[in-house]
């Protein structure tokens, strides 16, 4: 279900390898909710969830010092998704996990699948135009 496709890619290497980790951790959680072997879950989704954001953070980090190498024009907006993508992390109650845990899941994917794609497609790929 994720992958990173040749269209999404920047071209800039450094980024375009972090994004296909982001790709690797949503395929990993995609991989979980279609494991019918493991009934509780909840530990792998909250793993799932602290690697998401400790990666995303470093990965911002990294794209934006990128921006900022390159005077990149939109880095302010950049930062502003960027923020919004951990707060949107940060706001998760780990206590409501448990109850339904695929559900869960499934918003996890749906969350990643959707920001990731949306945002390198209308943001990321202008970077790579930019330079």
């Amino acid at each position: 279900m994720f992958e990173m496709k040749e269209e999404y890619k920047l071209g800039v290497q450094f980024i375009d390898e972090q994004h296909e980790k982001l790709f690797e951790i949503g395929e990993r959680a995609y991989t979980l909710l279609k494991d019918p072997y493991t009934i509780d879950k909840y530990d792998k989704i909250v793993a799932i969830l602290r690697e998401l954001k400790d990666y995303t953070v470093i990965h911002f980090r990294d794209e934006e010092n990128y921006m900022e190498s390159i005077q990149y024009k939109k880095l302010f907006t950049q930062k502003i998704d960027h923020e919004q993508f951990i707060k949107k992390i940060d706001s998760v109650d780990l206590n409501h996990i448990d109850a339904n845990q695929d559900q869960y899941l499934m918003d996890i994917l749906n969350f990643i699948a959707q920001w990731l794609v949306d945002h390198i497609i209308e943001k990321d790929l202008l970077i790579g135009k930019s330079n």
